[in-house]
């Protein structure tokens, strides 16, 4: 089928479909005189949509603990007394075994821990034309120097023989961090978790855990990864996770309040705790743009990756120093809060490139 992208593909840049801002349509002509048109939208975290094809709810099957809001999340764990992750748990395993869902998460951070490990031994320059220099390779040699080490795990001890200083510590959460979202920007392999912009949060949290808090075991890492999921699905089920759609409150935003909930919950946090942490994190991130220079997700979208992750854990450490019954907001308050700053907030704010940084650092696009 003969296509030219010069000439084939308009893009409409004032016009936005109502469904999504994120949408695609292919218009074919068939040789009999026939017309096809179908639109697709990209929804955030690598979900695709077609229009007028909603999801056939009726074949998914019906949950032990079902949940839409934190709400119903908290009802559940006051009534079984089970933890946040135990909850999940029991959802998951409506779907396959207990076996497969163990298989699933550990896959999923095996491939974060790829990231991360090769994000930090990988030097040079991101493609797309703004020239910016990979820093994690050259972070972490500053902080690990001349040890010798061969693989992820020796790496990994090596950084835990460095000690808990905090200045240590903090350089370690942002070389996690940059090491990811480097290797998203150069085509790497990541977890879109919730999206590939904010693909840094989660494993830079969750190898925070891991290298300083002193426990490795494969069932904190479950754990740490069921929690977050379940706080992602209720952000994504009461507003959005697309930066198209609700700006950076809606990625790193999102990131940074599953990751706070996850570390929480891992470092003994109770249920109320939990949602707490990922209440707060979500909080200090309410009205963050989406500014992308070059329509790039380099600057300041690598950067604010480290950032969601130092508040995360900031949040989870609040939380666990606080009483829930004397909290003023509740997640599900700040959840429909942040929906509706995305509502009202301009869509040059929204991954355009329209407004903030990328128009205080304008670039041709014969330049990107």
């Amino acid at each position: 089928m003969p296509f030219d992208p010069q000439i084939d593909i308009e893009f409409l840049t004032a016009e936005s479909l109502p469904y999504h801002p994120n949408g695609l349509s292919f218009l074919a002509e068939i040789n009999n005189g026939e017309h096809v048109a179908q639109t697709y939208y990209s929804v955030g975290g690598g979900f695709i949509e077609q229009e007028n094809q909603q999801t056939e709810k009726n074949s998914q099957k019906e949950l032990p603990f079902p949940i839409n809001t934190a709400k119903d999340l908290l009802h559940w764990c006051m009534k079984t007394g089970m933890s946040v992750s135990e909850i999940v748990w029991e959802n998951e395993s409506s779907w396959r075994t207990e076996s497969a869902t163990k298989e699933g998460i550990l896959n999923i951070w095996s491939v974060m821990k790829e990231s991360i490990y090769l994000g930090c031994h990988t030097e040079g320059t991101l493609p797309g034309g703004l020239h910016v220099r990979r820093r994690a390779k050259d972070l972490n040699h500053r902080l690990i120097g001349d040890t010798q080490y061969k693989n992820h795990q020796q790496w990994q001890a090596a950084i835990t023989r460095g000690g808990k200083d905090f200045r240590y510590t903090i350089d370690w959460v942002s070389c996690f961090a940059l090491a990811v979202n480097e290797q998203n920007a150069s085509f790497g392999r990541i977890v879109t978790a919730p999206t590939n912009g904010a693909a840094g949060v989660i494993p830079a949290v969750l190898q925070y855990f891991i290298s300083f808090c002193e426990n490795n075991a494969e069932d904190k890492v479950i754990q740490f990864l069921l929690t977050a999921s379940e706080i992602g699905s209720i952000f994504k089920k009461g507003a959005t996770i697309s930066a198209a759609m609700g700006g950076c409150q809606a990625e790193i935003g999102v990131s940074s309040a599953m990751a706070a909930a996850a570390l929480c919950e891992c470092l003994g946090g109770t249920q109320r705790q939990v949602l707490m942490a990922a209440e707060i994190a979500m909080e200090h991130h309410l009205g963050l743009t989406c500014d992308p220079i070059g329509g790039l997700v380099q600057i300041p979208c690598i950067e604010r990756n480290s950032m969601g992750a130092i508040k995360a854990i900031t949040a989870a450490q609040l939380a666990l120093q606080s009483a829930p019954d004397f909290a003023k907001v509740s997640l599900d308050a700040v959840i429909k809060t942040m929906w509706e700053t995305a509502r009202d907030m301009s869509a040059k704010y929204k991954e355009t490139s329209d407004g903030g940084l990328a128009q205080q650092i304008p670039l041709s696009l014969s330049e990107c």
